[in-house]
């Protein structure tokens, strides 16, 4: 039986991706029974039932699922910040990345409006996000109508399937418009419906971007961690995983352990304050989330 890739989903049919065309599929009946919900950008093998139809038979295994939007197999995310109008949060950045880091998917940092930035604003920026860079993650720089975002992206897109992620008014709308020109978001109605924190009802369609596959929609409404355990926390903030093999403890959680490498680097200014302190701070958020019995065993 043949096999693709959903690239969107309406009303209850799949639009399965094969050799170029669009096959409008239905899912088997038994998937509900199991507890099944074909995603977009789920790899799937499928019974073809006349011209352009038909069932999706099975739902391969997934490297990983986000559910704010719901989309399968997600190879990277571009987050989106803003330099101004709202200003950079190192805070949110952070809180944007242990998300991200999560679920193994790969983050391309973002910075917008650096037109509207002054000199002083741009400076503090740019060292601000000089160490992030320093542990390995990819930073672009761009503004609103950047003909050159386009080629500037191009590199990170390729071969990629990629979704956007960043608060609301730091122009995801803007830039998905710019790289998707067909598209024609409607970018004040979906960055209002974000700004409530509503998530959008639209439905989410995968499009071939520069040899890549992009969502068309601002993704990551929910930054939670219900997700993740205390124990997994460490290893969604990179620098702390690759310095925690000098610790003295095998799955130090850099709190109160002896000779915790983590802890030592920050003292020592080579893992910033501020990284420190959010590990704490999301590590407490985690920890008050747990069910009562599990604290007073």
């Amino acid at each position: 039986m043949p096999e693709g890739q959903i690239r969107k989903a309406i009303s209850g049919f799949y639009y399965v991706e094969k050799d170029g065309d669009l096959i409008q599929c239905k899912g088997r009946g038994v998937f509900r029974n199991r507890g099944i919900h074909p995603l977009v950008g789920d790899f799937v093998t499928f019974e073809v039932e006349g011209e352009n139809d038909g069932t999706i038979t099975s739902v391969h295994e997934r490297s990983n699922e986000l559910v704010r939007p719901p989309i399968a197999n997600v190879d990277q995310a571009l987050l989106v910040f803003s330099i101004v109008e709202p200003d950079f949060s190192l805070h949110l950045l952070d809180r944007f990345l242990v998300v991200v880091e999560s679920f193994d998917i790969q983050p391309v940092i973002c910075l917008t409006k650096k037109d509207l930035a002054s000199e002083a604003e741009m400076k503090k920026a740019s060292e601000a996000i000089s160490y992030y860079e320093k542990i390995g993650y990819d930073i672009v720089q761009t503004f609103i109508d950047d003909a050159e975002l386009p080629a500037l992206l191009k590199p990170y897109l390729e071969g990629k399937t990629t979704v956007l992620a960043g608060q609301s008014g730091v122009g995801k709308s803007t830039l998905l418009n710019t790289v998707l020109p067909t598209l024609g978001l409607k970018t004040g109605e979906i960055s209002e419906a974000l700004g409530r924190g509503k998530h959008t009802t639209r439905h989410v369609e995968l499009h071939e971007v520069a040899g890549g596959l992009v969502a068309d929609t601002p993704g990551f409404s929910s930054l939670d961690f219900d997700h993740i355990e205390r124990e997994e926390l460490p290893r969604a903030f990179i620098d702390m995983e690759q310095a925690s093999a000098q610790c003295k403890f095998r799955g130090c959680l850099h709190l109160k352990e002896p000779k915790c490498a983590v802890k030592e680097l920050v003292e020592n200014g080579e893992i910033p304050r501020h990284r420190y302190d959010h590990y704490l701070q999301f590590m407490q958020e985690i920890t008050d989330r747990k069910p009562r019995y599990d604290r007073n065993d």
